[in-house]
């Protein structure tokens, strides 16, 4: 650049004096130097101006980016703005309500009234309305107090604590580092706007500076906000996470010293188990004693666990007795259920295995008891007499409700050590047969074929008379004769096996009708009629 302007300037005396004119004195030429150097400052600083400017428009692209601080600070500003205008509003509103008498001053006003409603509406829907710049964004996320664990259900609610809280933490400190790298650019602008300045005192230059100087002190003392708060914020995550792990330790070593104890108690019913299946050969008793074992294990550990998670056993007993009529009223058939079953199974009025009939809504179910469980008896109903005559129907699940035995007829065929039951069979004969015959013949076949079950049911008889009062121990076959509208009705009553009811009876059946078929004198009686014919007499 000066050996352009030292050229130039030669050139330009040189001509001067080739001339014919007066030589220039040596003031203008300063002069003339003078003007060529502003002009060249002036370039200069339009150059460095120019230069900033590209550089200020970079830095202000990147501060644009963090659009979360930048759209709050400029939320503050405009609800700042608009309250300015609003006080300026409401002082010309009272100048004009107090001077105002013209009908052009009454209408300003008027439109002033409105604006101010307007305004006052906008300030309401700002989000910072006024206050403090960021004050949302400085806020740390609420920190809730961790109740204390006290099951293991807990644990989970304590860890999702510590989880929420850190995340909520995390994206605080990310908001913190957010605002410490606008705050560079910021200091970066503001160095920028700083030079402009130095270089041009142009009245804009020096608003946009300090503008720019009071927005970062803004953003600055946000961030110093920020840090105190954070490392306060800190504090308290740690000391209620640390609260939190101590009682989840607790609970662990709880946990485990549960499980230990739980653990022993299986071991020791699963060699009562053993013991009582190498010792007892009876199917049913070992059932029993087996459903038995089961259910001391599972009160044991239920009590176990009940005595170790409710810290005030007092206070539950009173509210469980308050709300006790409430339950007994809603739950009133699985309490009697559970009443039922433990009349059941201490009392020994069934058992599994026992051949039992139910008389439910008018219908008879006759079946095997396969289970009784803690609500019900479930049942295999088998072929019996009572299924071919009235149900038509077997092998079908009944499940009982062990309440039906406070309100329903339940009959045990095989109660105890007693294994038969009584049956009968009926035949009709005429009247001119010799009934006498009939009833021997009847009593010989019945006797036959039942005598095993005669010689059970007396040793059975012999064993129930410990417990109960029996008068009548006759177990001999039993025959009884009744007249009928049709003949002479032969009732053979004889013991036979509970389970197999059916079978003897088949067999007894048939042996008697061909017994009094082979007979002259004996003849089975079924419904007849008798035709008188009469020849008409002519």
């Amino acid at each position: 650049m000066n050996k352009i302007f030292f050229l130039f300037l030669f050139l330009f005396l040189t001509s001067v004096l080739l001339s014919e004119d007066k030589l220039p004195s040596s003031s203008e030429l300063q002069k003339i130097v003078d003007l060529k150097e502003q002009e060249r400052v002036e370039e200069k600083r339009k150059s460095d101006i120019a230069k900033y400017l590209v550089d200020l428009e970079q830095i202000e692209l990147k501060i644009d980016e963090e659009k979360v601080w930048m759209k709050s600070y400029a939320s503050y500003m405009t609800s700042l703005d608009i309250r300015d205008k609003l006080e300026k509003i409401k002082s010309r509103i009272k100048y004009l309500q107090k001077k105002g008498k013209s009908i052009i001053e009454l209408d300003e006003l008027n439109a002033l009234i409105s604006k101010e409603k307007i305004l006052a509406a906008q300030i309401e829907k700002l989000e910072e309305k006024g206050s403090a710049p960021f004050s949302k964004l400085l806020t740390p996320p609420e920190i809730k107090e961790a109740t204390e664990i006290s099951n293991p259900i807990e644990i989970f609610e304590g860890i999702s604590l510590i989880k929420t809280q850190n995340a909520d933490f995390n994206d605080y400190i990310s908001k913190k580092e957010k605002l410490s790298e606008l705050i560079i650019l910021l200091r970066k602008e503001n160095s920028i706007y700083k030079e402009i300045q130095k270089i041009d005192i142009e009245k804009k230059h020096i608003e946009n500076y300090n503008s720019k100087q009071k927005e970062l002190k803004r953003f600055e003392t946000a961030f110093d906000t920020m840090n105190v708060t954070s490392e306060i914020y800190q504090k308290r995550l740690e000391i209620i996470e640390v609260g939190v792990n101590k009682d989840i330790e607790k609970q662990i070593y709880r946990l485990i010293n549960i499980g230990v104890i739980i653990l022993v108690l299986f071991i020791i019913f699963f060699l009562l188990k053993l013991v009582v299946k190498k010792y007892i050969t009876d199917n049913e008793r070992f059932y029993m004693a087996n459903k038995i074992i089961t259910f001391t294990n599972v009160t044991l550990i239920i009590l176990i666990l009940f005595f170790n998670y409710i810290e005030n056993v007092s206070y539950l007993v009173t509210i469980l007795g308050f709300a006790s009529a409430g339950i007994a009223i809603a739950m009133k058939d699985w309490f009697m259920s559970i009443l039922g079953w433990l009349v059941i199974v201490f009392g020994g009025s069934i058992h599994v295995g026992d051949r039992i009939r139910v008389d439910m809504d008018g219908l008879k179910y006759v079946g095997d008891v396969m289970d009784i469980s803690l609500l019900r008896m479930t049942i295999l109903e088998d072929i019996t007499l009572t299924t071919v005559v009235d149900n038509r129907r077997a092998g079908r699940i009944i499940f009982v409700p062990n309440n039906y035995v406070f309100t329903r007829m339940i009959a045990n065929y095989t109660h105890s050590s007693l294994k038969t039951v009584w049956d009968g069979i009926k035949i009709t004969i005429t009247f001119d047969s010799n009934h006498k015959k009939a009833m021997h013949i009847a009593k010989d076949i019945t006797r036959k074929y039942s005598k095993g079950y005669t010689d059970i049911t007396r040793k059975q008889l012999n064993k129930l008379r410990n417990n109960y009062s029996l008068k009548n121990t006759n177990v001999e076959p039993r025959i009884f004769s009744f007249i009928d509208s049709n003949g002479i009705t032969i009732d053979s009553w004889y013991l036979t096996n509970a389970y197999a009811t059916l079978t003897l009876r088949s067999v007894i059946s048939l042996e008697i009708v061909d017994a009094f078929n082979a007979e002259d004198d004996i003849t089975i009686a079924y419904p007849t009629q008798k035709l008188h014919i009469q020849n008409k007499v002519i």
